[in-house]
């Protein structure tokens, strides 16, 4: 891989950075924007706040918020020469420079805690579900080049949105096998998995879960699962569930009940919009607490759950 072109020195530069989703889990694009300018020379860190001595100033801040529900900072208390707001969570159309964007290197440095990789293959997807924002950023899917792994990386998060939707998913499954290191899967589609790759699945480690999703009721996935849990063991697969979309409680509770049958572990996501402005309702908070702690879930049917002193939530099946 060629590095890249250094500027002079009196060219360099002063940059910031600025995770308004917070760090809870590394930023791809920050982590791009913070190599490319480290490669050109440039001084990179978090952006710090005004102070009275000045000492806190920069070239461009970069502010990337993937989240409409994150709380923005406020702009105020920056001093920069340019300010480079982007992500879903500001823009949707919102894009890297086309320099940074061709940049392969990650800088890992700036989230010392994490110790793993995040690895993309493909971007984009070959669904168009009306609650999902990947086709309309994205586009259709197709493959992308690996970027650089974290050097004290102890396994991958492969983060793709469907990775065997991906044309070139073997090459993509090869590469995981040369690393040698457990992986995380964020992104498995039940309705187009077959027996090679389920086969891909067992042959190499596991971090955590393999994520699959059933998002839509009208979609009876049942079938589907059962094949899958013939060569992925339960136990080794967590199922999105979305609900407050379109779907009715009695869906949602059925949809649960399935997933406990055949051991596969559900993971409740109640729906929010874009522009922010859906709020889960109490029933759905509820019913992602009892599905999603895992003790509550196993012991206890959602209709003899009682979440708060004199409720009982089989009462949400009678109004």
């Amino acid at each position: 891989m060629k590095p890249w072109p250094r500027r002079p020195y009196f060219k360099i530069m002063k940059i910031g950075l600025i995770d308004v989703d917070g760090h809870n889990f590394p930023n791809f694009a920050l982590m791009k924007i913070s190599a490319y300018h480290k490669a050109q020379g440039d001084f990179v860190e978090w952006a710090r706040p005004r102070d009275l001595f000045g000492i806190y100033e920069y070239d461009k801040i970069y502010a990337s918020k993937i989240f409409t529900f994150s709380p923005d900072f406020d702009e105020r208390g920056y001093v920069c020469n340019e300010l480079i707001k982007g992500g879903t969570g500001y823009d949707i159309k919102s894009r890297l420079p086309e320099p940074i964007e061709a940049c392969r290197l990650l800088d890992y440095d700036i989230y010392p805690q994490y110790n793993f990789s995040v690895q993309f293959f493909s971007r984009g997807c070959i669904r168009a579900c009306p609650f999902c924002l990947v086709r309309q950023k994205e586009g259709k899917i197709r493959n992308v080049e690996p970027h650089q792994l974290n050097p004290r990386g102890e396994w991958i998060e492969v983060l793709d949105n469907n990775f065997f939707a991906n044309p070139q998913w073997r090459e993509a499954a090869e590469y995981l096998k040369k690393q040698n290191q457990p992986v995380k899967f964020h992104g498995v589609d039940v309705r187009i998995i077959d027996e090679e790759q389920a086969a891909f699945l067992n042959e190499i480690r596991h971090v955590g879960k393999i994520h699959i999703a059933w998002d839509l009721p009208q979609i009876d996935l049942r079938p589907q699962l059962a094949k899958m849990c013939k060569y992925v063991h339960p136990s080794k697969i967590t199922c999105y569930l979305l609900i407050g979309y379109n779907s009715t409680r009695e869906q949602d509770l059925e949809r649960a009940r399935v997933l406990k049958d055949l051991g596969i572990a559900p993971f409740v996501q109640p729906y929010r919009d874009f522009e922010n402005k859906r709020h889960p309702t109490l029933y759905e908070r509820d019913f992602a607490r009892w599905c999603n702690k895992r003790q509550i879930f196993k012991t206890c049917d959602f209709l003899e759950y009682k979440p708060r002193k004199n409720f009982k939530c089989s009462k949400y099946f009678n109004e």
